[in-house]
């Protein structure tokens, strides 16, 4: 059923965003801010790749490595988004409230890009990534 499949999609990328988020705030310490986003969307990416085909759509384990450059491909486009969105409302949230600490401002930014990102990786690997485009919105689940 779609609404289950939605809402475990919601927990798994839930955690590997949380995985990513907190990631980047520790490599913050050692990196530049975009180097940082950068090497953390790759490890909540390694993170959610294993959530998703585990216990969101379920995947054949013999496509592995279709399934692995489909993910990649898909979360190559969301990492552009959430790097441009994250500058972007940085740079934003900075002219807007000049009093924020930048570290605060790049925290909160780079949180609400990675919700952007999700909302396109879900349809992304839905269709592509793990082959269920038939009946996506529907209910219905196609074969892998």
């Amino acid at each position: 059923m779609i609404g289950s499949e939605i809402t475990r999609f919601l927990l798994a990328g839930g955690l590997a965003a949380a995985i990513n988020w907190l990631a980047r705030i520790a490599l913050s310490l050692w990196l530049p801010l975009e180097a940082a986003i950068l090497v953390a969307y790759a490890i909540g990416m390694l993170a959610g790749f294993f959530l998703y085909r585990r216990f969101v759509f379920q995947a054949e384990a013999g496509s592995i490595g279709r399934q692995a450059v489909l993910f990649l491909a898909v979360n190559a486009l969301g990492a552009v988004v959430v790097l441009a969105t994250t500058l972007g409302l940085a740079l934003l949230a900075g002219r807007l409230l000049p009093g924020l600490a930048p570290a605060l401002a790049e925290t909160l930014a780079h949180g609400f890009a990675i919700g952007i990102g999700a909302v396109a990786n879900y349809l992304g690997h839905r269709a592509l990534t793990f082959g269920q485009s038939r009946g996506a919105f529907s209910g219905q689940r196609s074969g892998g």
